[in-house]
């Protein structure tokens, strides 16, 4: 995915966050979270990344970011837009980042 996603859903930015983290978590692959201080009144921000697990150790890798917006009558507008990988051996995540981003707007039900 070289630039951003853009597509609008159903749901509050609040409630499609929600589902999308708890998607995101089923999944296992992936975590989604919203980033506080990264987000404002008016737009959430979500953070992507791939999770590591090696006994206590956990390395996170940031995929990319997932911006929604209030689009009114209840609606969401997102944007998606994927973090470059750092170094060749995480040109993998990127398959992983776009299969995610095809899944949400698949379970999500994008409008056109």
């Amino acid at each position: 995915m070289a630039e951003s996603i853009r597509f609008t859903v159903a749901g509050s930015p609040q409630t499609v966050s929600r589902a999308i983290e708890e998607y995101a978590r089923g999944e296992g692959r992936v975590t989604a979270i919203v980033v506080p201080w990264e987000s404002d009144a008016a737009t959430l921000s979500m953070a992507v990344t791939a999770v590591k697990s090696d006994g206590w150790a956990i390395e996170h890798t940031n995929l990319g970011t997932i911006r929604l917006t209030d689009a009114g009558h209840e609606r969401t507008a997102l944007a998606i837009t994927a973090e470059p990988p750092d170094h060749p051996e995480q040109q993998q995540l990127v398959a992983v980042f776009d299969r995610f981003v095809r899944q949400v707007q698949h379970r999500f039900h994008v409008d056109a």
